[in-house]
Protein backbone atom coordinates (compact mmCIF):
# COMPACT_ATOMS: atom_id res chain seq x y z
CA UNK A 1 0.00 0.00 0.00
CA UNK A 2 1.53 3.24 -0.92
CA UNK A 3 0.17 5.43 1.93
CA UNK A 4 1.43 8.35 3.74
CA UNK A 5 1.72 9.20 7.36
CA UNK A 6 2.05 12.60 8.40
CA UNK A 7 2.31 12.53 12.71
CA UNK A 8 2.10 15.71 14.52
CA UNK A 9 -0.03 18.00 16.73
CA UNK A 10 -3.23 19.54 15.72
CA UNK A 11 -3.83 23.10 16.12
CA UNK A 12 -6.46 26.15 16.98
CA UNK A 13 -5.52 29.13 14.64
CA UNK A 14 -6.92 32.30 15.78
CA UNK A 15 -6.41 35.16 14.29
CA UNK A 16 -7.55 38.56 16.15
CA UNK A 17 -9.17 41.28 14.71
CA UNK A 18 -7.16 44.17 15.51
CA UNK A 19 -10.11 46.53 14.62
CA UNK A 20 -12.73 44.67 16.64
CA UNK A 21 -13.72 42.40 19.46
CA UNK A 22 -13.68 39.41 17.03
CA UNK A 23 -11.21 36.66 15.32
CA UNK A 24 -10.92 34.23 12.83
CA UNK A 25 -10.68 30.40 13.71
CA UNK A 26 -9.26 27.64 11.73
CA UNK A 27 -7.08 24.17 11.91
CA UNK A 28 -3.53 24.26 11.76
CA UNK A 29 -0.62 22.62 12.13
CA UNK A 30 2.68 21.85 10.24
CA UNK A 31 2.00 18.38 9.71
CA UNK A 32 -1.93 18.74 8.95
CA UNK A 33 -0.63 20.96 6.31
CA UNK A 34 1.31 18.54 4.57
CA UNK A 35 -1.66 16.17 4.81
CA UNK A 36 -4.23 18.09 3.43
CA UNK A 37 -2.20 19.05 0.41
CA UNK A 38 -1.28 16.20 -0.32
CA UNK A 39 -4.67 14.70 0.66
CA UNK A 40 -5.77 17.47 -2.02
CA UNK A 41 -3.42 15.62 -4.94
CA UNK A 42 -4.83 12.40 -4.38
CA UNK A 43 -2.52 10.98 -2.08
CA UNK A 44 -3.16 8.19 0.19
CA UNK A 45 -2.68 10.19 3.47
CA UNK A 46 -2.99 9.23 7.30
CA UNK A 47 -2.74 11.62 9.73
CA UNK A 48 -1.98 10.87 13.35
CA UNK A 49 -2.21 13.38 16.30
CA UNK A 50 -3.85 13.29 19.68
CA UNK A 51 -7.36 14.58 20.79
CA UNK A 52 -9.50 14.89 23.42
CA UNK A 53 -12.73 12.66 23.09
CA UNK A 54 -15.57 15.17 23.01
CA UNK A 55 -17.89 16.67 20.46
CA UNK A 56 -15.31 19.01 19.09
CA UNK A 57 -12.80 17.09 18.59
CA UNK A 58 -15.28 14.37 16.62
CA UNK A 59 -16.51 17.70 14.46
CA UNK A 60 -12.38 18.17 13.43
CA UNK A 61 -12.08 14.67 12.40
CA UNK A 62 -15.22 14.26 10.60
CA UNK A 63 -14.14 17.83 8.50
CA UNK A 64 -10.53 16.21 7.86
CA UNK A 65 -12.14 12.66 6.53
CA UNK A 66 -14.29 15.00 4.37
CA UNK A 67 -10.63 16.53 2.97
CA UNK A 68 -10.02 12.57 2.03
CA UNK A 69 -7.62 12.89 4.83
CA UNK A 70 -7.56 9.46 6.84
CA UNK A 71 -7.99 9.73 10.59
CA UNK A 72 -8.43 6.22 11.56
CA UNK A 73 -5.70 5.97 13.60
CA UNK A 74 -5.80 9.08 15.57
CA UNK A 75 -4.65 8.59 19.44
CA UNK A 76 -7.40 9.91 22.13
CA UNK A 77 -6.92 10.91 25.22
CA UNK A 78 -6.17 14.14 27.72
CA UNK A 79 -8.29 17.36 27.78
CA UNK A 80 -7.70 19.96 25.14
CA UNK A 81 -6.69 20.91 21.78
CA UNK A 82 -3.74 23.35 21.38
CA UNK A 83 -4.12 26.77 20.30
CA UNK A 84 -1.97 29.46 18.28
CA UNK A 85 -2.54 33.39 18.03
CA UNK A 86 -1.55 34.76 15.14
CA UNK A 87 -1.60 38.42 14.43
CA UNK A 88 -2.98 39.48 10.97
CA UNK A 89 0.14 39.38 8.41
CA UNK A 90 2.58 37.58 10.77
CA UNK A 91 4.74 34.44 10.17
CA UNK A 92 5.47 31.71 12.47
CA UNK A 93 9.16 33.08 13.09
CA UNK A 94 7.76 36.41 14.40
CA UNK A 95 6.90 37.98 17.78
CA UNK A 96 3.15 37.80 16.36
CA UNK A 97 2.93 34.52 17.83
CA UNK A 98 1.61 33.41 20.85
CA UNK A 99 1.18 29.43 21.38
CA UNK A 100 -1.33 28.01 24.03
CA UNK A 101 -0.05 24.68 24.10
CA UNK A 102 0.59 23.26 27.51
CA UNK A 103 -1.57 20.92 29.03
CA UNK A 104 -2.97 19.54 25.28
CA UNK A 105 -3.73 16.49 24.55
CA UNK A 106 -0.75 16.07 22.78
CA UNK A 107 1.90 16.94 24.95
CA UNK A 108 1.15 14.95 27.45
CA UNK A 109 0.95 11.91 25.41
CA UNK A 110 3.55 9.38 27.16
CA UNK A 111 6.04 7.52 25.64
CA UNK A 112 5.67 4.02 25.72
CA UNK A 113 1.78 4.02 25.41
CA UNK A 114 1.77 4.27 21.08
CA UNK A 115 1.61 0.73 19.00
CA UNK A 116 4.25 1.62 16.61
CA UNK A 117 4.33 -1.35 14.31
CA UNK A 118 0.37 -1.51 14.48
CA UNK A 119 0.38 2.46 13.64
CA UNK A 120 2.71 2.20 10.51
CA UNK A 121 1.51 -0.88 8.88
CA UNK A 122 1.17 -0.61 5.66
CA UNK A 123 2.53 2.90 5.20
CA UNK A 124 5.77 3.60 2.89
CA UNK A 125 6.45 6.80 3.67
CA UNK A 126 6.64 8.94 6.92
CA UNK A 127 6.60 12.61 7.54
CA UNK A 128 7.38 14.22 10.77
CA UNK A 129 8.55 18.12 11.65
CA UNK A 130 10.96 19.50 14.36
CA UNK A 131 8.02 21.57 16.05
CA UNK A 132 7.07 18.38 17.60
CA UNK A 133 10.22 17.48 19.30
CA UNK A 134 10.55 21.02 20.18
CA UNK A 135 6.90 20.53 22.89
CA UNK A 136 8.93 18.30 25.87
CA UNK A 137 11.08 15.49 26.19
CA UNK A 138 8.19 13.11 25.92
CA UNK A 139 7.16 14.04 22.94
CA UNK A 140 11.01 13.80 21.72
CA UNK A 141 11.11 10.40 22.75
CA UNK A 142 7.89 9.42 21.44
CA UNK A 143 9.17 10.57 17.81
CA UNK A 144 12.48 8.55 18.27
CA UNK A 145 10.38 5.34 19.63
CA UNK A 146 7.96 5.72 16.20
CA UNK A 147 11.29 6.47 13.80
CA UNK A 148 12.83 3.26 15.23
CA UNK A 149 9.32 1.37 14.58
CA UNK A 150 10.01 2.98 10.54
CA UNK A 151 13.53 2.15 9.97
CA UNK A 152 12.43 -1.56 10.96
CA UNK A 153 9.70 -1.40 8.70
CA UNK A 154 12.00 0.11 5.24
CA UNK A 155 9.46 3.34 5.60
CA UNK A 156 10.64 6.46 3.57
CA UNK A 157 10.68 9.01 6.15
CA UNK A 158 11.16 12.89 6.09
CA UNK A 159 11.09 15.88 7.93
CA UNK A 160 10.99 19.49 8.10
CA UNK A 161 13.69 21.24 9.92
CA UNK A 162 10.51 24.24 11.47
CA UNK A 163 13.13 25.92 14.28
CA UNK A 164 10.47 27.45 16.64
CA UNK A 165 12.05 29.29 19.10
CA UNK A 166 9.44 30.02 21.26
CA UNK A 167 8.34 26.25 21.67
CA UNK A 168 12.00 25.18 23.18
CA UNK A 169 11.64 25.39 27.06
CA UNK A 170 12.31 22.48 28.34
CA UNK A 171 15.61 22.85 28.98
CA UNK A 172 17.27 21.14 26.23
CA UNK A 173 18.58 23.58 23.27
CA UNK A 174 17.26 21.99 19.71
CA UNK A 175 20.57 20.77 18.60
CA UNK A 176 21.14 18.52 21.38
CA UNK A 177 18.31 16.35 20.38
CA UNK A 178 17.38 16.70 16.26
CA UNK A 179 20.68 14.69 15.32
CA UNK A 180 19.82 12.06 16.98
CA UNK A 181 16.79 12.40 15.16
CA UNK A 182 17.58 13.75 11.86
CA UNK A 183 20.03 10.15 11.49
CA UNK A 184 16.83 8.33 10.72
CA UNK A 185 15.56 10.56 7.95
CA UNK A 186 15.62 9.87 4.08
CA UNK A 187 14.74 13.62 3.10
CA UNK A 188 15.84 16.72 4.96
CA UNK A 189 14.06 20.25 4.33
CA UNK A 190 14.43 23.41 5.72
CA UNK A 191 16.84 26.36 5.06
CA UNK A 192 20.32 26.75 6.04
CA UNK A 193 19.63 29.20 8.80
CA UNK A 194 17.73 25.87 10.48
CA UNK A 195 20.46 23.70 9.56
CA UNK A 196 22.76 25.38 11.77
CA UNK A 197 20.02 26.04 14.63
CA UNK A 198 18.30 22.62 14.50
CA UNK A 199 21.68 20.29 13.34
CA UNK A 200 24.48 22.36 14.59
CA UNK A 201 25.83 22.46 11.00
CA UNK A 202 27.72 25.74 10.54
CA UNK A 203 28.47 28.42 8.10
CA UNK A 204 29.25 31.81 7.13
CA UNK A 205 26.64 33.75 7.17
CA UNK A 206 28.57 36.82 6.35
CA UNK A 207 29.55 34.59 2.85
CA UNK A 208 25.93 34.84 2.02
CA UNK A 209 24.04 37.57 -0.27
CA UNK A 210 20.50 37.81 0.60
CA UNK A 211 18.35 37.74 -2.74
CA UNK A 212 21.74 36.25 -4.67
CA UNK A 213 20.27 33.12 -6.04
CA UNK A 214 23.51 32.02 -7.29
CA UNK A 215 25.36 32.53 -3.88
CA UNK A 216 22.84 31.13 -1.81
CA UNK A 217 22.74 27.86 -4.01
CA UNK A 218 26.89 27.99 -3.25
CA UNK A 219 26.02 28.38 0.51
CA UNK A 220 22.87 25.62 -0.02
CA UNK A 221 25.38 23.13 -1.62
CA UNK A 222 27.79 23.40 1.13
CA UNK A 223 25.50 23.09 3.86
CA UNK A 224 23.80 20.08 1.98
CA UNK A 225 27.34 18.51 1.80
CA UNK A 226 28.04 19.12 5.40
CA UNK A 227 24.66 17.04 6.00
CA UNK A 228 24.94 14.34 4.04
CA UNK A 229 27.95 13.69 4.88
CA UNK A 230 26.72 13.68 8.80
CA UNK A 231 23.33 11.90 8.18
CA UNK A 232 24.48 9.06 5.45
CA UNK A 233 20.88 7.76 5.39
CA UNK A 234 19.69 11.62 4.32
CA UNK A 235 19.13 10.86 0.17
CA UNK A 236 17.79 14.38 -0.65
CA UNK A 237 18.26 17.94 1.53
CA UNK A 238 16.21 20.39 -0.01
CA UNK A 239 15.87 23.99 1.32
CA UNK A 240 14.13 26.83 0.79
CA UNK A 241 15.11 30.79 0.56
CA UNK A 242 12.18 33.49 0.99
CA UNK A 243 13.28 37.18 0.60
CA UNK A 244 10.62 39.92 2.12
CA UNK A 245 11.50 43.47 0.56
CA UNK A 246 11.00 46.75 2.05
CA UNK A 247 7.98 47.28 -0.40
CA UNK A 248 6.03 44.13 0.96
CA UNK A 249 7.16 41.88 -1.71
CA UNK A 250 8.41 39.11 -1.55
CA UNK A 251 11.38 36.41 -3.74
CA UNK A 252 11.34 32.70 -3.37
CA UNK A 253 13.54 30.41 -4.45
CA UNK A 254 14.86 26.91 -3.40
CA UNK A 255 17.07 24.21 -3.96
CA UNK A 256 17.43 20.14 -4.03
CA UNK A 257 20.31 18.20 -3.22
CA UNK A 258 20.94 14.86 -4.24
CA UNK A 259 24.12 13.48 -2.65
CA UNK A 260 25.74 14.79 -6.15
CA UNK A 261 24.58 17.44 -7.32
CA UNK A 262 22.59 20.88 -6.66
CA UNK A 263 19.48 21.62 -8.59
CA UNK A 264 17.87 25.24 -8.45
CA UNK A 265 14.48 26.38 -8.87
CA UNK A 266 13.51 29.36 -10.63
CA UNK A 267 12.80 32.63 -8.98
CA UNK A 268 9.01 33.96 -8.07
CA UNK A 269 8.88 37.16 -7.18
CA UNK A 270 5.02 37.80 -5.52
CA UNK A 271 4.01 41.42 -5.23
CA UNK A 272 1.01 40.32 -2.97
CA UNK A 273 0.82 37.89 -0.60
CA UNK A 274 -2.42 36.93 0.91
CA UNK A 275 -0.60 34.70 3.84
CA UNK A 276 2.68 33.09 4.23
CA UNK A 277 1.84 31.02 6.71
CA UNK A 278 1.95 27.06 5.83
CA UNK A 279 3.97 27.70 2.53
CA UNK A 280 7.09 25.62 4.06
CA UNK A 281 4.65 23.29 4.56
CA UNK A 282 2.69 22.83 1.18
CA UNK A 283 6.89 23.05 0.11
CA UNK A 284 7.56 19.82 1.92
CA UNK A 285 3.96 18.42 0.62
CA UNK A 286 5.20 19.00 -3.08
CA UNK A 287 8.46 17.29 -2.19
CA UNK A 288 7.12 13.54 -1.02
CA UNK A 289 3.94 14.40 -4.21
CA UNK A 290 6.91 14.58 -6.26
CA UNK A 291 9.03 11.90 -5.25
CA UNK A 292 6.26 9.76 -5.44
CA UNK A 293 5.26 10.35 -8.52
CA UNK A 294 9.60 9.37 -9.58
CA UNK A 295 9.43 13.22 -10.80
CA UNK A 296 13.56 14.30 -12.08
CA UNK A 297 15.06 15.95 -9.35
CA UNK A 298 14.82 19.50 -11.53
CA UNK A 299 11.10 18.79 -12.20
CA UNK A 300 10.98 17.75 -7.94
CA UNK A 301 12.31 21.21 -7.16
CA UNK A 302 10.69 22.97 -9.40
CA UNK A 303 7.58 21.20 -8.64
CA UNK A 304 7.92 22.08 -4.49
CA UNK A 305 8.71 25.78 -5.10
CA UNK A 306 5.29 25.99 -6.66
CA UNK A 307 3.57 24.22 -4.45
CA UNK A 308 4.87 26.85 -2.23
CA UNK A 309 4.32 29.77 -4.27
CA UNK A 310 1.01 28.93 -5.00
CA UNK A 311 0.33 28.68 -0.85
CA UNK A 312 0.68 32.31 -1.07
CA UNK A 313 -2.56 33.13 -2.47
CA UNK A 314 -4.35 31.20 -0.16
CA UNK A 315 -5.85 32.20 3.27
CA UNK A 316 -5.64 29.74 6.06
CA UNK A 317 -2.51 27.20 6.88
CA UNK A 318 -3.02 24.39 4.49
CA UNK A 319 -2.42 24.45 0.47
CA UNK A 320 -5.66 22.95 -1.94
CA UNK A 321 -4.32 24.35 -5.56
CA UNK A 322 -4.69 21.72 -7.97
CA UNK A 323 -2.08 19.93 -9.20
CA UNK A 324 -2.54 21.14 -12.76
CA UNK A 325 -2.55 24.38 -11.53
CA UNK A 326 0.95 24.41 -9.28
CA UNK A 327 2.72 22.92 -12.71
CA UNK A 328 1.78 25.95 -14.60
CA UNK A 329 3.21 27.80 -12.35
CA UNK A 330 6.84 26.19 -13.14
CA UNK A 331 8.50 28.12 -14.89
Amino acid sequence: MNKVIAYGEILFRITPDPKAFAAEFSLGGAELNVATALAAWGTDICYVSRLPENVLSKNIQSLLQGLKIDTSRMLWGGERIGIYYMAPGGDMQSHSVVYDRKYSSFSELQPGTVDWDSMLEGASWLHWTAITPAINENAATLVLEMLQAAVKKNIIISTDLNYRRLLWKYGKLPHEVMPALAEYCDVIMGNIWSAKDMLGIHWDEKELIRGDQKRCGSMATEVAEKMVQRFPKCKKAAFTFRFNQPDGSLDYFATLYNRKELYNSSCFHRQVIIDSVGSGDSFMAGLIYGMMQEMPDQGLINFATASAVSKLDIKGDANTTPVEQIKQLVK
